[in-house]
């Protein structure tokens, strides 16, 4: 781990084998109709590909953001959760992110964000920026799924990807229903083989976003990604 030019001390190291927390935040808003269908069942798929000890908690999203299902191993309550959820309403994606990005911060271990959107966000009362900031400083690797009116919008894109990259996760951009499985697929299969890597940081001054590196020494053969930064607590 590189911070300024400088090698770090890894402090705590956790395998792909660990258990890790894992939000489903789900576009529940009017226009999800006709989609909701697909969407569900790929939700239902990546819960059942969670090992045992994993944790996954199911929110959904309109102007209002909706806990169906608070952080939990039970699979069954989870996927019960996730067919509660009924298309209606407008969309507060921003909100909604802030919202889940500060219950899963006081989760321990690896972390995970699943955030599906299918339009563009008319009703947060919070702008892109704050929630950029706020996925940017809890640890946990955010996976961004858009579609439909949201691919439209390329501002919308670029702050979804920034989100995702920042974080270590991966943006995703879905043409037609059939594409959700298998999108939903990669993210399970890219959510089993993450690290956890920790150091202790060097004295900060000021909140400024703090760039890191993580490299791996001993082959040229792997592609690391990684959170890009942090800001200072």
């Amino acid at each position: 781990i590189i911070e300024d030019g400088e090698s770090q001390i890894i402090t705590a190291f956790e395998s792909n084998s660990s258990s890790l927390s894992c939000a489903l935040l789900l576009d529940a808003t009017g226009s999800m109709q006709s989609i909701m269908p697909a969407l569900k069942n790929a939700a239902l798929r990546l819960i059942d590909e969670l090992r045992e000890g994993d944790s996954v908690a199911v929110y959904s999203f309109r102007e209002t953001t909706t806990v169906l299902q608070p952080f939990t191993t039970d699979k069954r309550a989870a996927k019960r959760a996730v067919l509660r959820a009924y298309p209606d309403g407008t969309t507060a994606l921003y909100d909604a992110m802030v919202r889940v990005g500060r219950e899963i911060a006081q989760r321990s271990g690896k972390k995970v964000i699943v955030a599906f959107t299918d339009g563009v966000d008319n009703m947060s009362s919070l702008a892109a920026e704050a929630a950029i900031r706020r996925a940017k400083s809890v640890g946990a690797a955010m996976y961004t799924i858009a579609q439909g009116d949201a691919l439209r919008f390329p501002m919308v894109l670029r702050e979804l990807e920034g989100m995702s990259t920042a974080t270590g996760g991966l943006p995703f951009y879905i043409q037609k229903p059939s594409e959700i499985r298998s999108v939903f697929d990669k993210v399970t299969n890219d959510m089993k083989h993450g690290y956890l890597l920790a150091f202790k940081p060097p004295q900060a001054k000021g909140s400024e976003w703090r760039p890191v590196r993580v490299q791996i020494s001993a082959s040229r053969q792997y592609k690391v990604r990684a959170r890009e930064g942090y800001f200072p607590q």
